[in-house]
């Protein structure tokens, strides 16, 4: 299993200057690539990457574009495959059609494989530099561990970082267990288990809410433009939201670690969280639980360690439905945390949904019936009908 092991790194004055010139040679063969390819789809041609590179060496030759061979050509192929990997994935009708990439908005970065760097003894120094880069090992790799690719970036905050993709023998199937736990969640609680455990929402954003309008006026202020007070005031915004963001990947991390340690099957429900963000009163809320997000660790972490993830239909009701006798409820209101079914059982709204949650999901399971929703096929074609939008390719 390959995996990719994210430090952060402080560059030199000549390196941070480097690396800022690489990023901006990447972004402009990628774009230049990119139009080339859309004029000749208007043609009703189609440009392959072996053509796209034979363009890179004509580019290199010109007196306009002789900058690009200034920087390592490593990063400026990988930019082309990228390219190559995004039209596939449109004609595969699983994205859209490639954008271009933006000096301001899009992520600076930079791929460098085996032929573009080198790692001896713990030092990773990149081609064209004579010093390595000065890294902070904030966790150690693998035993004997052997990078095959090497991706830099920098963040809006202008956090240098690097990322090292090496083989992990570490990740193994864990050993089989029996346990099993449905998972329902929510925003007074992030999550509800069917075991009755309830984690706490922590609610990032809204403690950083009072920083972050402070550094907005303090933008807003600033006349428009390029210049160094807004670049200044734009930074500060930009870690505030860097703040938020790690603390937001931080939680869901510890949280899915633990549940797929813990349990052999974990049972979840199908939410269409890109349709629930839509209403205005919670979007901000939804956002901030990052429900997507977690769902996406809790699957890929599940693959790595021989877990099952079943994902059950969202119009399942499991918030009406009583788990000791099955006896379903007309309605239960939101506001409704309580409520006492006719068998005289008292549920909490949220650990009831959880159970219901688990059940269903392990019946369905052992029934041999496919309880997870498919998305699409590899084709991108929807293959059940929803009563909500779909999802945008």
């Amino acid at each position: 299993m390959k995996r990719a092991f994210k430090y952060r790194f402080y560059p030199t004055d000549a390196q941070a200057a480097e690396l800022s010139r690489t990023f901006g040679c990447v972004r402009k063969v990628y774009n230049l690539a990119l139009a080339a390819r859309t004029e000749a789809w208007t043609r009703q041609e189609r440009v392959n990457c072996n053509q796209t590179s034979a363009m890179l060496t004509a580019w290199k030759r010109t007196e306009e574009l002789a900058y690009l061979n200034e920087v390592s050509s490593v990063p400026l192929q990988q930019a082309l495959r990228h390219l190559q990997r995004a039209f596939t994935n449109f004609f595969g009708k699983r994205a859209k059609y490639p954008r271009l990439k933006s000096r301001k908005r899009s992520r600076k970065s930079a791929e460098y494989t085996t032929s573009a760097f080198r790692f001896r003894d713990g030092k990773l120094t990149l081609a064209k530099r004579a010093e390595p880069l000065d890294i902070v090992w904030s966790r150690p790799l693998p035993e004997g561990a052997s990078p095959s690719t090497v991706t830099v970036s920098q963040d809006a905050a202008g956090r240098w970082f690097v990322s090292l993709l090496c083989e992990d023998p570490s990740v193994k199937p864990l050993p089989a267990t029996s346990a099993a736990v449905g998972i329902d969640v929510g925003l007074d609680h992030l999550l509800t288990l069917s075991t009755g455990e309830k984690v706490a929402n922590p609610r990032h954003e809204r403690r950083d809410r009072t920083r972050l309008a402070k550094t907005q006026r303090q933008l807003a202020r600033k006349a428009r433009g390029d210049g160094a007070n807004r670049a200044k005031a734009r930074r500060k915004v930009a870690e505030v939201y860097a703040r938020i963001t790690d603390r937001r990947r931080d939680h869901p991390h510890k949280l899915t670690t633990r549940l797929v340690r813990e349990n052999q099957t974990i049972v979840i429900e199908d939410l269409t969280v890109r349709s629930m963000v839509r209403d205005r009163s919670l979007a901000r809320a939804i956002s901030d639980a990052v429900w997507s997000e977690f769902r996406s660790m809790l699957e890929y972490k599940a693959q790595w360690y021989g877990r099952e993830v079943i994902a059950i239909d969202r119009w399942f009701p499991s918030s009406k439905l009583c788990s000791t006798r099955g006896t379903l409820r007309d309605k239960v209101p939101l506001s409704v945390r309580t409520w006492t079914c006719d068998c005289g059982t008292t549920h909490d709204r949220d650990v009831n949904a959880a159970k219901n949650i688990l059940a269903v999901g392990l019946t369905a399971s052992v029934c041999g019936a496919g309880v997870r929703p498919k998305r699409s096929t590899p084709g991108g074609q929807p293959v059940m009908k929803r009563k909500t939008p779909r999802r945008e390719p």
